[in-house]
């Protein structure tokens, strides 16, 4: 799991300087400021949970008892979302694709939300017991 994981973070941040390129060099003529803010935005975000999933990728090696790979899915999936709605809405002018972007972001937060929960969780057993879940701080 890990190693797609890696692929996914490589893939985002690969296409995240591609596309990066593609909006300083294709784009910057042609679109408003407003716009290629825009653009950029989409790009920043994606290279960000690209390295991000790179970091989980090791996090999911180093601890594959805490179950992280949901969070991976859930920040790949938000990814896609949030950035993929803001190109779209740039590229297209369809203005309702901003509409989506905020469910790219609830994953994004979920995503890290719940890698944070799964490192910080014990599996510890009371004797006898079934197996809880506890946060230590």
């Amino acid at each position: 799991m890990e190693r797609m994981v890696f692929v996914g973070g490589l893939v985002l941040a690969g296409l995240g300087v591609a596309l990066g390129a593609f909006g300083a060099h294709a784009l910057k003529a042609s679109l408003s400021p407003p716009l290629l803010s825009t653009f950029e935005t989409g790009v920043r975000y994606q290279m960000y949970h690209g390295l991000g999933l790179l970091a989980l990728a090791w996090a999911i090696d180093r601890w594959p008892e805490r179950r992280l790979a949901p969070a991976a899915w859930l920040l790949l999936a938000g990814t896609v979302v949030f950035s993929g709605s803001l190109y779209l809405l740039v590229l297209t002018g369809a203005r309702w694709f901003g509409a989506v972007t905020p469910f790219g972001g609830v994953a994004l937060i979920a995503g890290w939300g719940m890698a944070v929960w799964r490192l910080l969780a014990t599996g510890e057993r009371p004797e006898g017991g079934p197996e809880t879940t506890r946060v230590r701080l």
